[in-house]
């Protein structure tokens, strides 16, 4: 082989590895936000962050692809101007149209929630989670093996798969990235935590700060710290009994989950951030405005054997709250509300 021969054939050689290592995708991890007012989330080793995972799976979440009749994405109940809620008691808006048992829940913080998900806990993690609104019939209703041939149909998510996993598309991957994604859905940015971090001289008006005295003493047992919820369940007395075991016993709380008698109509604490834009409250969204949800505090908690310990005392059941104290606490509640995602997408 002469000189020129070898020289083409080493160029050859360059240019092939070249290009080889120009097709090669780093996925480094993603590195998520933690409020300096917050405490370290749980780990999460067997589907760490990357950025390229939770690029795909905000490409998943609000990609129609994902209902069987490609018309429902997750984003379709879960509206990013809306904190990730969808503003109806029982929405409507899946494949069926017919109305769902419990309301949508907001998105918040998710990567905080290590006791359960779904308002029973009936879900262990956000990966398991998933499965729950593509398989029902009133949701997305997806055949998860003609999901996986959809996709893979696709030569974008072959691609992006690949650079997330290294793996061929399954739908167990396409839970893992929609997890990732949920995770990074952090919401920190209210005018209270600009308060607590001190930033921007940032403060508390007379009657916002009244409210949150209210809220320590009142409220943060169960809402507890700047999280705002202490992912528990608890009976907080919507009902005095629980004899309906329809649909699954759907309306029988945490029981339906740990079969234990203290978590019978028990349900999980939602956070109070962005409380002000996610009405209407409570697992049946039966109440549309914070004013009647305070005023069930005040005056019509229903007493059971199963009524959380925290709501009874011996000359009150519920919380008592005059309508300076309802005033103040609304004020202060108005000080959680985080708008940083009201223009996603």
């Amino acid at each position: 082989m002469n000189n020129k021969a070898l020289i083409a054939l080493l160029i050859l050689v360059y240019v092939s590895c070249s290009n080889q290592e120009a097709e090669y995708v780093e996925n480094p991890q993603y590195a998520l936000r933690v409020p300096s007012n917050f405490p370290e989330p749980p780990t999460t080793s067997d589907n760490p962050l990357t950025a390229a995972g939770v690029a795909l799976g905000e490409k998943l979440f609000f990609d129609p692809m994902l209902s069987g009749n490609n018309q429902v994405s997750c984003a379709t109940c879960h509206i990013p101007e809306l904190a990730f809620s969808d503003g109806i008691a029982l929405s409507s808006k899946g494949i069926s149209g017919k109305s769902l048992m419990r309301h949508v829940p907001a998105l918040i913080n998710l990567a905080w929630a290590d006791n359960g998900l779904f308002w029973d806990g009936g879900s262990k993690n956000l990966e398991s989670q998933a499965f729950a609104p593509l398989a029902h019939e009133d949701e997305m209703f997806q055949d998860l093996m003609l999901l996986e041939q959809e996709l893979t149909q696709n030569t974008q998510y072959s691609q992006l798969f690949k650079e997330a996993f290294n793996q061929e598309i399954s739908s167990n991957l396409v839970m893992q990235a929609l997890a990732q994604y949920q995770r990074t859905l952090v919401f920190a940015e209210s005018t209270y935590d600009q308060y607590v971090r001190g930033e921007d001289e940032v403060l508390l008006n007379a009657l916002e700060q009244d409210g949150y005295t209210i809220y320590l003493n009142k409220c943060a047992q169960c809402h507890a710290s700047d999280l705002f919820t202490d992912n528990a369940y608890h009976n907080n007395g919507l009902d005095a009994s629980f004899d309906n075991t329809d649909h699954d016993e759907l309306f029988l709380g945490r029981f339906r989950v740990n079969r234990n008698l203290e978590d019978l109509g028990a349900y999980k604490t939602p956070t109070l951030r962005n409380v002000m834009i996610t009405a209407p409250y409570m697992h049946d969204g039966r109440f549309e405005t914070l004013e009647e949800v305070l005023e069930f505090y005040n005056s019509g908690v229903q007493d059971s054997e199963f009524l959380d310990p925290i709501l009874k005392s011996e000359n009150q059941v519920g919380i008592a709250l005059s309508a300076q104290d309802k005033k103040a606490l609304l004020a202060f509640l108005n000080t959680l509300t985080d708008t940083q995602f009201q223009h996603l997408n």
